[in-house]
Parts: structure tokens; sequence; C-alpha cells
């Protein structure tokens, strides 16, 4: 089986987990895992490793995200978004200017509280769990950074938004916190994920297109290299000689002008066929590159 990463546009409805089953059953590769979920209404961007490239999830997940949302004014719900309860309800008499005004509190590094509904472990089970059982959730506030926060269409009573944000940014909380601070509660009436680190939506295939791919195994053409998740890293070469000694877990002699590209200590190896074969890193007073992950 090739290993790789696929970028799929998740459409609304399925989980992240239903696309990562999809994969499965077409390719016949049981390892595949996601860079990150989208809840079931949201579209876009959900990047999946197949195969070895499973083992790079690690530095996927915490890149920075894109988005576009759009947050309805004056119904708050349960979970913060559409697929949630009604609450409470009010009028919206906002101006552009007022949402323009309360963005500037979220823009940042802020304080967020994750929602009730959310898949955030407490005392070792799931929060929402616990929340659809109608047990009282409070959820610790977590450190999150708003790069980029802009209004980019007022219809009242939906604000369409453009976000960029850290890893681990909830833009439910986002919709329903900026609700709060207008005073007429808000909640997520859709949300489009545009890009995932290295990834966005010029580089993903719908499920529609993948899905007859599948049947003729035309699907290999939307699998990057598994270097794709890694594009910025240093790549070392190495012969037959040193492939073998990195897959035995035995470091390489590291070139000078090799090491001082290494700016986070990391890079990538490739064997003589072009192939990645290991994320190694810097041993710098043995001037070595040592294995970190070995793809066999």
């Amino acid at each position: 089986m090739p290993d790789g990463i696929l970028v799929l546009d998740k459409p609304s409805g399925p989980t992240s987990h239903d696309m990562v089953n999809l994969v499965r059953r077409g390719t016949g590769e049981r390892r595949v895992g996601h860079a990150g979920t989208l809840d079931p209404m949201a579209t876009g961007v959900l990047v999946l490793c197949l195969g070895a490239a499973t083992r790079l999830s690690e530095f996927l997940l915490g890149g920075d995200k894109c988005y576009r949302a759009t947050a309805r004014f004056g119904e708050s719900t349960t979970t913060y978004d559409a697929e949630g309860e009604t609450i409470s309800t009010s009028a919206v008499t906002m101006s552009r200017a007022d949402i323009e005004g309360a963005l500037d509190s979220l823009r940042g590094e802020i304080q967020q509280v994750p929602p009730a509904y959310s898949a955030i472990k407490r005392g070792g089970r799931k929060s929402y769990e616990a929340a659809r059982r109608g047990e009282a959730i409070a959820l610790e506030p977590r450190r999150v950074t708003i790069h980029d926060l802009r209004l980019e269409d007022w219809a009242s009573p939906d604000a369409v938004l453009f976000i960029r944000c850290s890893s681990g940014t909830y833009i439910r909380s986002l919709a329903h916190d900026l609700g709060q601070a207008l005073g007429c509660g808000a909640h997520l009436a859709a949300l489009r994920r545009l890009f995932v680190e290295h990834f966005d939506l010029s580089q993903a295939v719908t499920v529609d297109d993948l899905r007859p791919a599948f049947a003729d195994g035309a699907w290999l053409r939307y699998l990057l290299p598994m270097e794709a998740a890694l594009p910025g890293w240093p790549a070392i070469q190495v012969g037959e000689a040193g492939a073998a000694r990195i897959r035995q877990g035995l470091p390489v002699p590291a070139s000078s002008d090799a090491a001082a590209r290494a700016d986070k200590g990391v890079a990538r190896a490739h064997g003589p066929d072009g192939r990645m074969i290991a994320v190694v890193e810097i041993d710098v007073a043995a001037g070595m590159w040592r294995p970190r992950k070995v793809f066999k």
C-alpha cells in the first residue's frame, strides 16, 4: 500500500471518522488517521494520513487553521452551533460597526472556554457525554490565538467571518462569545475550513470525485507524498549504507551545511530512490543525524 497524505473537501453531515472509514474501505489501507477533526456540520479541508504517514500527524495537529464561519445572532443553543437546542432568543438590532467593535476583544491571545458539548475529557469522560445527560459542565478556559478575525459580510441576523487561528480554537465558542459580547446571543450557523497548516482547498478532493476513483484505482492521483506534510523542513539524502543505518535506528554523519539549515533541529531523510525514510534530528555535539521516526 502506498503511504501519503489525502486532503478531503469534507461535506456537511458525516463525521471525520466517517471519512476515515470511507477511505479505509475505498483504499484497503487500515492505517488511516486524521490530522484534526471537523464537526459533522462543517465542511472543507480534512487532512488524512495513510499508511506510514499516520506517524506524521503530530507535526500537523499543532498548525494554524483558517475558516469562513457564519455566526447567527439572536439565538443561543446548547452546543453553540445549529445542531443544538435553542435555549434563548433575542432581537437583533446591532449595526456592522457594533460587530466590528466586538471583534476587537476576540483578536490576539485570548482565554477561551470550550463548549460543554465537546470531546474534551473531564474526569475520564468526554464532556459531551455528561452534557447530554443534563449534567452541569464547567470546562477550564484555554489560551488560544486569533491571528486574524474579519467581518466579511453582514446581512442580519448572519455575519460571515474570516478567521485564522491557532490549533485548539473552537469556532463555536468564538461565535457564542461574540453573541454574548453584543448582548443578543449567537450560534455558529455554518463553517468551512479553508486551510490546515500546509494544505488548502486547492489540494482537496471531494467525496463525489473520490468514490468513483476508488472503483478504478484512480484515487492514487489524489495522494500526496509524505514529505508534503513537512514542506519547509531541510532534506538530507543518504545512500544505501546510510539508509540501512537509519532503518536500524542508527545515526548517520551530518554535514555542517545541512545541520545549519535544521533550524528546528529536525530534517527529512530520503533514501537512494528519493523516498522519505525517516524524520531525523540533529545531534550538534556529535555531528550526527539521529533517527526520530523511521518509516519501514
